[in-house]
């Protein structure tokens, strides 16, 4: 596939718009004890819907195929070998709390997938500097996975999963066994992987239009999404949702990603 395309600068700020209301959306979870149905929905919709658009303002139509496809479709599939056979998370079993569902697995998980795998993709391209596919997925995959320590938690204390040993668990992140994070890294080294090959690393802009190919506004909304993420996870575990450790566990783990980013785009914008 080539490695540019024509971009479509109007989706770009839909995106944005989409992602500062899951924003708003996602503040609201403190109040109602780490969130309800009608909020993760939201949040979830919002999220997959802007990653989607930002991918097809930036890098084309085919390429938020790709996303929804290789993302959306290659988590869905994940998740019902998992809740199947316990392969490759470990045995667990959804409850039921989290609406529609699609062979087995809620219709908003698949969409999760989406959300943020786009994000950890952008944010590995960004650190890895195209260095190495290979590093490229290695780091986003790990991008990916971190979020899940935050993520897992919040989701088995509301009771929308349950796991049928969580032991032995990482240490400050009590109920949720080692084998999730094993299979996240798994499942995600492969979907960053191919959707490194699949979509585009920059975009062509059209004749007489400004030359967005380094501009760090390119990928704002994606980069945004992930660090935000990542500090209202860490104060929100950390603050309402009774986890501290987990707070201090994925403030660590996420923040070998998230960290050298923000000293990476600190030193972008000095340019």
């Amino acid at each position: 596939m080539s490695t540019t395309v024509a971009t479509r600068p109007v989706l770009r700020p839909a995106a944005a718009l989409l992602a500062g209301a899951a924003v708003l959306v996602q503040m609201a979870f403190p109040f109602t004890d780490g969130g309800n149905l009608p909020l993760t929905a939201a949040s979830v919709l919002l999220l997959s819907a802007a990653a989607l658009l930002d991918v097809a303002g930036t890098r084309g139509p085919a390429a938020a195929g790709a996303l929804l496809v290789v993302a959306g479709g290659g988590g869905l599939v994940a998740e019902a070998v998992g809740v199947r056979t316990g392969f490759p998370f470990g045995g667990y079993d959804y409850t039921g709390t989290l609406g529609l569902e699609v062979l087995g697995v809620p219709a908003l998980v698949p969409l999760a997938w989406v959300m943020m795998a786009w994000p950890a993709l952008v944010v590995a391209r960004w650190l890895t500097a195209g260095r190495s596919r290979w590093l490229t997925a290695l780091v986003g995959a790990w991008a990916l996975t971190a979020w899940d320590v935050f993520l897992d938690p919040q989701m088995v204390d509301l009771g929308h999963w349950a796991w049928d040993d969580p032991h032995p668990a990482l240490p400050g992140v009590e109920g949720i066994p080692l084998t999730n994070f094993a299979g996240w890294l798994l499942v995600s080294l492969v979907l960053v992987a191919v959707l490194d090959r699949l979509v585009p690393l920059v975009p062509r802009v059209p004749a007489g239009g400004p030359d967005l190919r380094t501009d760090l506004r390119t990928d704002a909304v994606p980069l945004a999404v992930y660090l935000w993420t990542y500090f209202s996870s860490v104060l929100a575990h950390l603050a309402f949702f009774g986890r501290p450790p987990v707070a201090l566990v994925g403030g660590l783990v996420m923040g070998l990603v998230a960290v050298p980013l923000v000293v990476v785009l600190l030193r972008r914008a000095r340019r």
